[in-house]
């Protein structure tokens, strides 16, 4: 028998049907992700413009997902999964309407919101739907569930953009969102009991949430982190170091998607191959971090070492940006798997700071960290593009990551 509110686990259909519904709204997000850019550049934006267009997705996603929490005490996790999931697609066609900054920056940001919802109640959901003991093999398979659309699509977006055009990507970057969306109704989130409160905190952490999920009081996600960081060892410093590795590491993949289909000379089948490559390479490291510490032990203690594998591979692509495709896909490889590593131990790590009463608030850092860093990476680096070049401005990218994984691990009591 399962633990009451788990729901079967890693086996049960609720967690299955919310990686098909992952698998799709992914699908829409990574299809277009290079190639808003190119489309912008296309109406005549400069590395800053076509970076701007990501930024703005960025941004509207980091301030939805302030509210997550929120809303998912208010309306439950299928409400917000479903709404997500069509504001992700449903505006994508759009683009098509006109390449001029303007518009394709609103259709971004709009898309954001739904990006927004989706990052944070899916990763939300990996935790409530399985027990602790199986969090690093769920979030594994939820990273394979977000990895996956990007190892096929983030590639298949740049080549099919020069063989059929633009319309036809934008439309199906539309469709596997809304498809998505279509299997919500199925995933049932079961109710569970929240742990009774600690001594000298307020009884509501008592409170039992709703049947659709949704869990009183997440809302608030430092004092959570503080909270419960305390009764983990080492307080608010345990949840600092995995959200700074997270916002690092993704400035630097966030630079190479947006900017590598402009920067890497030739056609667009270089450019795609770095990206298949850097997906790949993103599973093995979600996959692998995650095998690690269920089996070993060891979350938290893989951060440093990615971030240091994120920035050898960053660093690489901009020495050997010039030079021939092969650098760059070794360069592109290292980033994948070092930062899939950070993503997979920093999750279940903040998972664990902020304990079961406060998964959503875990979930929503996780992603203002994550999709945070993806645009400062994409605007940062595109404003430093411009007067420098790309290989100045995956450098900087490089340095920031080596400096952030060389900071030592802070010791617990």
């Amino acid at each position: 028998m399962p633990p009451p509110g788990t729901a079967g686990g890693v086996r049960g259909a609720p967690f299955r049907l919310t990686l098909g519904a992952t698998v799709l709204g992914f699908g829409g997000y990574a299809l277009l992700l290079p190639v808003v850019p190119l489309w912008a550049a296309r109406g005549g934006a400069g590395a800053l413009g076509a970076g701007v267009t990501t930024g703005a997705l960025m941004l509207s996603t980091v301030l939805t997902q302030l509210a997550v929490p929120w809303l998912l005490h208010r309306i439950g996790h299928r409400w917000v999964l479903g709404v997500g999931l069509l504001l992700l697609g449903g505006p994508a066609p759009l683009f098509a309407l006109s390449a001029a900054a303007g518009p394709v920056i609103a259709v971004s940001a709009l898309r954001g919101v739904g990006f927004g919802l989706v990052t944070v109640v899916g990763a939300a959901l990996v935790a409530e739907l399985v027990p602790p003991h199986q969090h690093g093999r769920a979030t594994g398979w939820y990273g394979i569930a977000v990895g996956a659309p990007q190892l096929v699509l983030l590639a298949i977006g740049v080549a099919a953009v020069e063989r059929l055009g633009f319309l036809p990507v934008f439309v199906a970057g539309g469709v596997a969102p809304v498809l998505g969306a279509l299997l919500v109704p199925f995933i049932r989130v079961p109710a569970r009991s929240l742990t009774p409160a600690t001594h000298g905190q307020e009884s509501h952490h008592q409170d039992v949430p709703r049947p659709d999920g949704g869990f009183p009081d997440v809302a608030e996600a430092a004092g959570a982190a503080g909270a419960a960081g305390e009764g983990a060892g080492g307080g608010l410093r345990a949840g600092v170091r995995p959200l700074l590795a997270m916002v690092v590491c993704s400035l630097a993949q966030g630079g190479l998607v947006t900017f590598l289909p402009l920067a890497v000379p030739g056609s667009g089948a270089p450019a795609a191959a770095a990206l298949l490559v850097m997906a790949a390479g993103g599973l093995v490291g979600r996959v692998g971090a995650g095998l690690l510490v269920d089996r070993f032990g060891i979350g938290g203690r893989v951060l440093g070492p990615a971030t240091l594998l994120t920035a050898l591979g960053t660093g690489l692509a901009a020495v050997l940006l010039d030079t021939g495709s092969v650098g760059v896909l070794v360069g592109a490889t290292l980033v994948g798997v070092g930062f899939g590593a950070v993503q997979n131990d920093s999750l279940t790590t903040l998972f664990a700071v902020y304990g079961p009463a406060r998964y959503g608030a875990a979930s929503a850092a996780w992603n203002i960290a994550f999709d945070g860093g993806t645009g400062v990476g994409a605007v940062g680096l595109g404003a430093l593009a411009d007067p420098f070049g790309f290989r100045v401005a995956f450098g900087v990218a490089a340095v920031v990551c080596l400096g952030t994984g060389l900071v030592p691990r802070p010791r617990t009591t």
